[in-house]
């Protein structure tokens, strides 16, 4: 059924597997050093902790736009959904309550954030294909070595993954109930206040919406009509920004586009008309009038949400935004290692994306997880023609949302010019539904085997057959979670050889500088008191957290460069090797005193002056 509620105890199991989760990202959560990225954004969060503070306190000065760029100009290329919640759990459970040291209270919402995504992949799963498919899907998401190192840090890539989802399940659900259209809205608008990829979702939902509106109206020539209408108010305030850009220019576009201008005006009328229509073809006909709410939700409530969750926009929107969306579109190349080559520059091999899922996902796991998409596909190619229509079940509109889905984001970052760059993380939205799709062929064969053994044991039941597969599809991620723990970039699959197989075939062994927590220990105990030290790859913000939260002594002084240093933990990276010809150059000796070597393959290499 489309759009089915969940029964209470799918919701009892959802907030099971939430609690789950969420337990086991927090206990393990102080392991998992900080990225690259983590050291920015906890320092703009805790700038933003501090205009709230300052809102509070004093309003009039806190909104003043010279008050808000102070505040808000860190790191501004990027919604600060995430960050707010992130400053505002610093400043309340270690400023307020000292309840949990400085990174952890930063980190705590991306963990409930995370843990979403398996209670969400459940309630979609669930009322699609059902709960075995929906608790495999949920169960082995986590599993996955690199989804759980994502799950751990306060960035935005595991929570743009959880709001996609919570998009896409209130889009299924508004196809039965209205309320669900304008959640839907809600939470798009919510999924682009936490990463720019949601920007994207309109491109996939929108197709549906309109099928679903085609296929309900069918019936009735007047709910025709107006469908056409909603489609044509749409198509007709689009060329209208259109023809407006063309005649003023990108320059004078952003100049005029203010409180009382044309380009207001707009979008007003768009709402006030959109609303209007979908009134009178719900009037007419209920089920398509479901089908389109989330196009017009998504449309208006999603760009008024963007625009009040974030206070650096409220007196400069337009110029603010353009130069947002302008940074992403000119995003600058990361050197990354793949397949033997560094790759500098675009045009970027195809075939990337695909290939390093298939490396970095327990095959277990990845090999369901093909053969559900290329089954859905191929049933869906078969269904075309007269011919094959007879051999295969044409895929429902749900499957189809699935499957779209589950390759959409795969399909952004495999265009050559986008920038490949941090492992897995840039696809992760694709991750829950290609789990859902093994799910279904796990599940295919669980069902399978199952008859068979009833033959001779007809009260066998399907729990007794399911949980032994789940386990053993299960047991690899696990084991290599377990064994790759808390240096998650350095996990690879069988098919890879494991982490020395990948090192040998030539890819990045690992990135993000999060590994330098392994030489920490070392570090405190061996250098001597005020020591210059140079974490190769690691930021200042995050050399001053490893200091604040006691894994660093913090009489340590950091500098910037090998010569100046008395002791260096160099980050194997292929694009970096110089580095560590300039620390033999710089110390006079080839030979490390320590490092971490993950199945003997180097990851982290620490030398000490002599």
């Amino acid at each position: 059924m489309l759009g089915r509620a969940p029964t209470r105890d799918e919701r009892r199991i959802a907030w099971g597997l939430w609690v789950l989760a969420f337990v086991a990202l927090f206990l393990t959560e102080r392991a998992v050093g900080f990225v690259r990225d983590e050291g920015i954004y906890f320092a703009s969060s805790e700038s933003y902790a501090n205009w709230f503070r300052l809102l509070f306190h004093s309003p009039s000065v806190a909104m003043t736009d010279s008050a808000i760029v102070r505040a808000w100009d860190v790191n501004h290329e990027h919604p600060v959904l995430m960050k707010e919640l992130y400053g505002l759990s610093h400043l309340l459970f270690h400023r307020a309550l000292g309840w949990l040291r400085p990174a952890t209270a930063l980190r705590l919402p991306a963990l409930g954030m995370a843990a979403l995504v398996p209670a969400l992949t459940f309630l979609l799963g669930s009322a699609v294909y059902g709960r075995a498919v929906g608790l495999f899907a949920a169960l082995s998401f986590l599993l996955v070595p690199r989804h759980f190192f994502n799950a751990e840090l306060a960035a935005f890539d595991m929570p743009v993954a959880a709001m996609w989802l919570l998009v896409i399940y209130s889009f299924w659900r508004a196809m039965e109930d209205r309320r669900w259209g304008v959640w839907c809205g809600v939470a798009f608008g919510l999924a682009i206040a936490t990463k720019h990829n949601a920007l994207f979702m309109p491109f996939v939902l929108v197709p549906f919406a309109l099928w679903r509106a085609w296929k309900e109206s069918k019936a009735s020539t007047e709910a025709r009509e107006w469908a056409w209408r909603f489609v044509g108010l749409f198509a007709a305030v689009t060329v209208l920004y259109v023809l407006l850009f063309v005649a003023l220019g990108q320059a004078g576009f952003q100049k005029r586009f203010i409180p009382l201008s044309p380009h207001t005006l707009l979008f007003v009328g768009l709402a006030g008309c959109a609303f209007w229509v979908l009134r009178e073809l719900y009037r007419v006909s209920e089920p398509t009038a479901r089908a389109l709410i989330p196009i017009a939700t998504m449309a208006l409530f999603g760009p008024v949400i963007f625009y009040l969750h974030w206070p650096y926009l409220w007196h400069h929107p337009v110029d603010r935004v353009a130069w947002y969306l302008n940074f992403h579109a000119t995003h600058e190349h990361y050197a990354w290692f793949y397949l033997g080559d560094v790759m500098r520059a675009p045009p970027f091999p195809l075939s990337y994306v695909v290939v390093k899922t298939a490396l970095t996902v327990p095959t277990s796991l990845f090999v369901p997880m093909a053969l559900g998409w290329l089954i859905v596909v191929g049933r869906g190619l078969l269904s075309l023609s007269e011919r094959t229509r007879a051999w295969v079940s044409r895929p429902t509109t749900t499957e189809a949302l699935v499957a779209a889905n589950a390759a959409f984001s795969i399909l952004i970052i495999s265009h050559p010019q986008v920038p490949h760059f941090g492992g897995v993380k840039h696809w992760l939205p694709s991750m829950p539904f290609l789990g859902l799709l093994a799910g279904t062929e796990v599940v295919r064969g669980c069902t399978a085997l199952a008859e068979r053994l009833r033959v001779r044991r007809p009260t066998l039941p399907s729990a007794a057959v399911a949980a032994p597969v789940f386990a053993l599809l299960m047991a690899p991620a696990l084991i290599g979670l377990v064994r790759v723990f808390p240096y998650g970039t350095a996990f690879y699959s069988e098919l890879a050889g494991g982490i020395s197989g990948a090192a040998s075939l030539g890819m990045q062994r690992q990135f993000w500088s999060s590994h330098v927590t392994s030489v920490l220990p070392w570090i405190n105990e061996h250098a001597r008191p005020g020591a210059r030290v140079y974490l190769h790859e690691v930021t200042g913000y995050s050399f001053q957290h490893y200091q604040q939260n006691g894994m660093l002594r913090p009489d340590l002084q950091l500098v910037w460069s090998p010569f100046d240093a008395d002791i260096v933990a160099y980050q194997y990276h292929q694009e970096f090797r110089e580095q560590e010809f300039n620390i033999w150059q710089a110390f006079g000796t080839r030979t490390p005193v320590t490092g971490l070597y993950l199945d003997e393959t180097p990851q982290i290499v620490v030398y000490q002056r002599p």
